[in-house]
């Protein structure tokens, strides 16, 4: 296929340019302040932009689970950190098989009874040594900063086919708390929390390299932050309508990055005042509390329609919309719109460059 008119609807588009600058943007953002960039893969679940990352200078990527690591290992990506604990005696063989197979792979845990169990899994592999971070609590998993974490370090260090690698530090929250001064005021405290936590297990005399974490709407400010070592952002590379309406440090909008990604769709029936396309609750996420937007178009407001369709007033536009004209939207949020699609079209232009498989799409395990 080479012509983007040519694109089977309703199709998840990226577009070339933008995204392209997006990366580079964010490297080189992250470059220029000494921290390391592993961005978050759940994003997009492609290995080929995992890939992309990679050669711009990301250490590795972020995957919210088990299953996705292993897809993307599979495909030849290394510098794996699984955000969310590896919990029960099935997934924690799957997780030996992928330290065998990508041994530089970081789990997470938050309780002790999880680290006895996974030591006791690696003694029936010889050599196997897994990297172990401990997860923060800020709102969702995790334990809490301080004393707990420490506690946690120490027993890490006691057995013999783990070792400790440092801390997961994620408030989810905070990426898109508005306005950004107060984004600010709380992601800086919850790494404030971090980082002191770090000195405590340092100053025991156990190695805390890692302090991992942030978000797309809070590199700039944990990228400020002397003693996190590492982002991990994930939506930059495409972003979405949330991200759009959260505000940034100098505007009202977060126009740091550009809108890459769009649901691509056909005007299917011209009902009287309306125009019905080829994309509905399927096509888009809809755990956010407004639709998807027309791109370029703001005299059109998209209603859900079911399933397989959704609506278009066409009351106050200006245009003429005719059955067969193809409409692109912004999704409401990148990420689980991503999930319902097999493939990404790469678009340049109006040349598709190349057509992406989401080959950790429905990998949630």
């Amino acid at each position: 296929m080479a012509h983007a008119a040519d694109i089977p609807t309703p199709a998840l588009v990226v577009d070339l340019d933008r995204f392209e600058r997006n990366v580079a943007t964010m490297a080189a953002f992250l470059r220029a302040r000494g921290k390391a960039f592993r961005p978050h893969a759940k994003t997009h679940k492609c290995p080929e932009i995992a890939r992309r990352l990679i050669a711009a200078g990301a250490v590795g990527a972020c995957v919210a689970r088990l299953s996705e690591a292993e897809v993307f290992a599979a495909h030849g990506i290394r510098g794996l950190l699984i955000t969310t604990p590896v919990i029960g005696a099935t997934k924690i063989q799957r997780a030996l098989q992928l330290a065998i197979a990508a041994p530089d792979t970081i789990f997470i845990v938050d309780h002790e009874a999880n680290v006895r169990d996974l030591d006791a899994a690696a003694a029936a592999h010889p050599g196997v040594v897994l990297n172990l971070a401990i997860d923060l609590f800020f709102g969702r998993t995790g334990i809490p900063p301080g004393e707990p974490a420490l506690a946690l370090a120490r027993a890490i260090t006691r057995y013999a086919r783990v070792q400790f690698v440092g801390l997961q530090s994620y408030d989810g929250q905070a990426a898109h708390t508005a306005p950004f001064t107060a984004r600010e005021v709380r992601s800086t405290g919850s790494l404030a929390r971090a980082v002191d936590t770090r000195r405590m297990i340092e100053a025991t005399g156990i190695a805390c390299p890692l302090v991992t974490g942030g978000s797309t709407g809070t590199y700039r400010i944990d990228s400020a932050i002397d003693g996190v070592t590492e982002i991990q952002p994930g939506s930059f590379v495409f972003m979405d309508l949330e991200y759009g309406q959260i505000g940034g440090p100098d505007s009202a909008d977060y126009h740091d990055f550009e809108q890459s990604l769009h649901v691509l769709s056909t005007v299917i029936s011209r009902p009287p005042g309306l125009a019905v396309v080829d994309a509905g609750f399927k096509a888009f996420s809809t755990d956010r509390p407004f639709p998807p937007a027309p791109v370029d178009m703001p005299d059109l407001t998209y209603a859900w329609a079911g399933d397989e369709h959704g609506r278009l007033d066409l009351s106050q536009s200006t245009r003429e919309v005719r059955v067969g004209d193809r409409i692109a939207f912004v999704p409401p949020h990148c990420d689980p719109t991503v999930n319902l699609y097999d493939q990404i079209y790469a678009v340049r232009g109006d040349r598709v460059e190349g057509v992406w498989p989401i080959a950790a799409r429905g990998k949630s395990q």
